[in-house]
């Protein structure tokens, strides 16, 4: 007889548990981070940049260093893709965390890259503020609103930055 009364008791409880957890209010998301685009900075030609010029525009924030052989290999895919999708508004930026404008520059020419290139050596601030930590490549992709939707570390195939892309969109 105990053990029946064992057995309904597990069978409550676990009933009570159940209805417990399904009654439980969902947990409100955590409210995604805002970009911090104050800041000016020199492109590989010296001209000053503002990038809240790219405020109310997808972007894609592509931190990067000459020597890093992932950002070698990523550029060219990040090319492909701000050609995709410029005419729908997408903004590509590149931001050099290590090199001298001349390195970046000769890089650029080098590869034919068809997006702005910012200088962020000595931009403390800056790099800070994108949460650039020495992992590399960095990209940030920024919703219009300037809600930043994904923080992207290291390669990703083709297919995935199209989808963490497109969501830019909705």
């Amino acid at each position: 007889m105990s053990g029946r009364v064992l057995a309904a008791a597990a069978v409550i409880g676990a009933v009570l548990a159940v209805a417990f957890v399904a009654k439980r209010p969902a947990t409100p998301a955590i409210p995604k981070p805002k970009a911090n685009l104050a800041f000016v900075v020199d492109d590989i030609t010296g001209k000053k940049v503002d990038l809240a010029s790219f405020a109310g525009k997808p972007l894609v924030l592509n931190m990067w260093a000459t020597w890093c052989g992932p950002c070698r290999i990523e550029t060219p895919q990040l090319m492909a893709l701000a050609d995709k999708y410029r005419a729908r508004g997408l903004a590509v930026v590149g931001l050099n965390v290590d090199d001298t404008p001349e390195a970046v520059r000769a890089f650029a020419d080098e590869l034919k890259v068809n997006y702005p290139m910012l200088i962020g050596v000595g931009q403390t601030a800056l790099l800070e503020a994108v949460g650039y930590e020495g992992e590399l490549p960095l990209s940030l992709l920024i919703k219009p609103d300037g809600t930043i939707d994904e923080i992207v570390v290291g390669l990703h195939k083709t297919p995935d930055w199209e989808r963490m892309i497109e969501a830019l969109f909705k």
